[in-house]
């Protein structure tokens, strides 16, 4: 599978489309000629869904016969796959190189044996597997019918969860008995484990494909609009969009869904897209994608308080992000405020990348990585806001904002894996300090007066490339209180820069002496 790859069975079961031989991602190989260099840090955006992989790989050598290779890194999902005839491996250990791979997202899957191998980060949600081996500094498992135990972290660096809070499976397109297409829209569920469809059909509802716009890259904003306002629904094919005003996404129970990574790009400054706080919204497999004149934010769910804030969700049918995807700079030159700013009540976030590319091919003077072109020309200041209380998320990816990454102000907010990268291109400390004079803008911020909140997996990562006399205060940044609690996290050097704690002043430093050794603080505060 390449870039911006879907493959998604159309079965109503995954045993209704079976694969008999591989679905595969190896490492790409940089240097001599694709023989040297070869690693899985890059291997972005492919989704595989909905089917069944029966491993045969008859005619290959003997390495390549011994599994079924899901080399991947970031804004990558398995979602409702069964594997059988072999093992799965997430990295790629039959090519040349050091294998690297930097993390990536499973739910509502069957699987055999796993070997994580050189996985730096993973969330594993909802699923069965008949075991798990390796892993380099932070495998997260929730709701996992044959999870490793977490005794003994950070070594194996496990962190199990017995059931994942809260959880709803992403929308999937499918053929009915009478030959229709149909999207099932699985329903929401609190204390969940394993697999959705093990006795029958995952709950929820089918909607008709006659109540979606199916849309085209050829389409205004404005017939999206005119379309969600007379009550359809949306489904984006494969392309990539110009988005000049927000779709806006107002009634309850509205699916957005995207197939083959369907891009959305924000230009002349606008929002690309705003849903109101209202329940039962689904929002998934779209991209959100920064233009070249600043956008105050890229995709906002509901409003501020104030300003039309209702409290109108529904606990038990939560508005649900799904595989949904943020870009800042890489392709072209990216500027938005904040990527994702969450002010509704009862929003379930499941798997999204928000990243201010730390590589692209803009034509920098500096080349790929940019380096300070890049620090003041690709802005996107902060990744996630969350004001909204009783949002919960499983598998969230931030990286490389140029303050705070993730900065949590609602009550009671829930997180299952969180994984960051601090931005690799600070030109100068002065660039990097608060206005307090703080050093540096801690990875994960949890507001001072939030009362309740609970992370459970997390870990920030520090590369100051760009000026390696760089130092952050703490990897993570929250109050002291009872009710607020971290389980599992860390800090680690990549190779230069320095992270003085890990969380607030607790925790020993991240530097350039100890490369790849993760800094740790198993429970804050200590129970």
């Amino acid at each position: 599978m390449g870039y911006y790859t879907e493959i998604a069975g159309l079965g109503a079961d995954p045993s209704d489309v079976t694969i008999n031989g591989a679905v595969e991602v190896y490492n790409r190989c940089l240097e001599a000629g694709g023989t040297a260099n070869c690693i899985a840090l890059n291997t972005f955006w492919r989704t595989l869904s909905n089917l069944s992989i029966s491993i045969n790989k008859a005619g290959q050598d003997g390495c390549r016969q011994s599994a079924n290779f899901w080399a991947v890194s970031q804004a990558v999902s398995l979602r409702r796959v069964a594997v059988t005839g072999g093992n799965l491996s997430l990295m790629d250990y039959c090519t040349a190189g050091p294998q690297f791979a930097s993390g990536g997202y499973i739910a509502d899957s069957n699987l055999p044996f796993v070997i994580s191998g050189s996985q730096q980060q993973w969330l594993t949600r909802n699923s069965v597997v008949a075991g798990w081996s390796n892993g380099v500094w932070n495998q997260v498992f929730s709701g996992v019918e044959g999870a490793p135990s977490e005794a003994g972290f950070p070594n194996p660096p496990y962190t199990t969860v017995e059931e994942t809070p809260l959880s709803r499976e992403k929308p999937y397109l499918h053929v009915d008995d009478a030959g229709n297409y149909v999207v099932r829209v699985p329903s929401a569920h609190t204390e969940t484990r394993g697999i959705s469809w093990d006795d029958g059909m995952t709950a929820g509802r089918d909607i008709p494909i006659s109540d979606f716009q199916i849309v085209t890259p050829g389409d205004s904003v404005k017939q999206l609009n005119v379309a969600l306002a007379q009550g359809k629904n949306l489904l984006f094919t494969p392309g990539v969009y110009s988005i000049d005003r927000p779709i806006e996404v107002k009634r309850p129970n509205t699916v957005v869904l995207g197939m083959g990574h369907a891009t959305l790009t924000a230009t002349g400054g606008t929002a690309a897209m705003k849903v109101a706080d209202v329940p039962g919204v689904v929002l998934a497999g779209v991209t959100f994608d920064a233009g070249e004149r600043i956008s105050p934010v890229l995709l906002q769910i509901g409003e501020k308080q104030g300003q039309g804030h209702g409290n109108r969700t529904d606990a038990s049918n939560p508005i649900t992000l799904s595989d949904v995807y943020f870009r800042v700079g890489g392709p072209h030159i990216g500027r938005t405020e904040t990527a994702l700013q969450v002010h509704a009540d009862d929003v379930l976030i499941d798997h999204i990348w928000v990243w201010r590319a730390d590589h692209g091919i803009e034509g920098f003077v500096n080349g790929v990585n940019g380096d300070t072109d890049r620090w003041e020309t690709n802005i996107g200041r902060y990744g996630a806001i969350i004001t909204g209380d009783d949002v919960t998320a499983t598998g969230l990816f931030v990286e490389h904002f140029q303050r705070y990454n993730t900065l949590w102000e609602g009550e009671r907010g829930r997180v299952i894996l969180y994984q960051n990268e601090l931005p690799y291109d600070p030109p100068t400390q002065a660039d990097w300090t608060r206005p307090d004079g703080s050093l540096g803008y801690p990875g994960y911020k949890v507001a001072d007066d939030v009362q309740s909140h609970s992370l459970a997996g997390g870990g920030v990562y520090v590369f100051n490339q760009n000026n390696p006399a760089i130092v952050t205060d703490s990897g993570f940044e929250v109050p002291t209180r009872a009710g607020v609690t971290l389980h599992h996290v860390m800090t680690v050097n990549l190779t230069v820069g320095t992270i003085t704690h890990v969380v607030n002043d607790t925790g020993t430093q991240a530097d350039s002496t100890k490369i790849g050794v993760p800094q740790v603080v198993v429970d804050y505060p200590t129970p």
